[in-house]
């Protein structure tokens, strides 16, 4: 079984120390456990991306907030100032009186 460090489509950047595979899985594959480490990789990257985007949301959380409440005391000023608009005493069955019932 060949190691990964000693497989000439290795690369470890010496900065980061992160590890890159530049195998082709269709055609450079050497043995089938390429294949699993270049699986494990790629999930690594996504957990990598997905942990970044989290920290992001977690950033925007406060302004959705203050940007979520602004919104409804907008809506409630303008429901507020349309209020004159509808007459309250058309819905209420107690104040039936009408002078002109037909």
């Amino acid at each position: 079984m060949i190691h990964c460090k000693d497989c000439e489509y290795f690369h470890r950047d010496e900065k980061t120390g992160r590890i890159t595979l530049s195998c082709e899985p269709f055609s450079t594959i050497k043995e089938e456990a390429c294949l699993e480490k270049m699986q494990l990789l790629r999930l690594d990257a996504l957990l990598q991306l997905y942990q970044r985007m989290i920290q992001f949301n977690e950033r925007l959380a406060p302004v959705q907030d203050k940007m979520i409440k602004y919104m409804e005391r907008e809506m409630d000023d303008i429901n507020e100032s349309e209020k004159w608009k509808v007459d309250d005493d058309e819905d209420d069955p107690e104040n039936d009186s009408n002078p002109f019932p037909y």
